[in-house]
């Protein structure tokens, strides 16, 4: 039995059992997705930020790039803001909060924050429409019905979990794979059942528990970049390994070249879980804005309001070359990133792993 046939590979109908980690937020590409898809594996795009028409554009573009299966993301809870809206005494603890640094580059805070409008429910139509061989999902599970209708379309489910619970709730509703996330992954934490401080198992950690008491299959996700990674994955259980950081530092990702060069310095040995930039906690390289507002997190604004406070800071100080305020997402494992180009990532994945499983006809 080689390597790479796995249950991943046949539920997906992909060659190698290796996911690209769909990145939000705009850092996806078409030619990212299209690359990683063509090379044998499954390519990812993240949509959870662009309307309906705009993930329309960009499948069309995707199945113009290539004819292989490739995995299409969104968040089933796209926000956090209360029922009851978000106050203004809420706003001016956040603006307290933030203006010393809004002083030190020099521009005005913004002004308070529009209501936000759930896209989630409109983009559900579309995937519906599209049909991408996968849809993945984060932040909770879509309903019985939409899960039934993808089932009867063809399309392959896959859920994230942060901890066990998580992992047997997705499976219970319907799921056919889970994500396990591990806290060494750059990026958001996918937590829907408990906080998302509370929920911080590692990767292979988590692996294990999963594959003990869940029947379907398990993709490792967190702290894997290279073949040994994927190998070790496969070897504790998992059916496939996703890799986000190192295909987040290719040149085919959508991140700003300053984010790339970050992966591949000395900054990457250090990373922070953080809600300072977006409201919701996630993993990037440490920054003296992440560092300072650390344990004032009361005074954040929820998902994505903050994020929208945020972005003309963000503006301002790549501007300024000020690095050290800027988030740029990344995981535990960047220091022993090397490859800057997508195919070759994949190719020294795939060799690697073969080695390692002393299987050289791959």
């Amino acid at each position: 039995m080689m390597w790479y046939n796995t249950k991943a590979t046949e539920l997906l109908g992909i060659q190698y059992p290796i996911l690209q980690g769909p990145f939000g937020g705009n850092l996806s590409t078409v030619e990212l997705t299209a690359t990683v898809s063509n090379a044998g594996g499954l390519g990812g795009y993240g949509a959870y930020t662009m309307s309906p028409q705009e993930i329309y554009e960009v499948d069309k573009q995707i199945k113009a790039a290539t004819d292989k299966p490739y995995n299409i993301n969104l968040w089933v809870s796209d926000h956090d803001i209360p029922d009851s809206g978000l106050t203004d005494e809420k706003y001016n603890q956040a603006k307290a909060l933030y203006k010393p640094y809004f002083d030190e580059v020099g521009i005005p805070l913004p002004e308070k924050p529009v209501p936000f409008q759930s896209r989630f429910e409109n983009q559900l139509e579309v995937i519906l429409d599209i049909r991408p061989k996968v849809f993945s999902f984060m932040f909770g599970v879509p309903s019985a019905d939409v899960l039934e209708q993808c089932r009867r379309l063809g399309i392959v489910t896959v859920g994230a979990a942060t901890t066990l619970d998580e992992a047997i709730f997705l499976e219970a509703a319907g799921v056919d794979m889970i994500i396990a996330s591990g806290f060494e992954a750059g990026g958001h934490r996918p937590s829907f059942l408990a906080s998302a401080e509370s929920s911080v198992t590692g990767s292979f950690v988590l692996l294990q528990l999963i594959r003990e008491k869940v029947k379907i299959p398990v993709i490792a996700a967190g702290g894997i970049a290279n073949g040994k990674g994927v190998a070790a994955a496969l070897a504790l259980g998992a059916d496939a390994a996703q890799i986000g950081t190192a295909f987040l530092a290719t040149d085919e990702s959508n991140a700003l070249p300053i984010h790339r060069e970050m992966l591949f310095s000395d900054a990457a040995k250090y990373t922070t879980l953080s809600r300072a930039y977006t409201g919701r906690l996630g993993r990037g390289i440490t920054s003296r804005i992440a560092k300072e507002v650390l344990g004032r997190e009361e005074n954040i604004l929820p998902f994505p309001l903050q994020t929208t406070l945020m972005a003309p800071l963000r503006k301002a100080a790549l501007d300024q070359q000020k690095w050290d305020m800027i988030l740029f997402w990344g995981g535990q494992i960047a220091p022993i990133l090397k490859h800057k180009k997508a195919k070759e990532l994949m190719d020294s994945l795939i060799k690697e792993t073969s080695q390692y499983f002393g299987d050289l006809k791959a």
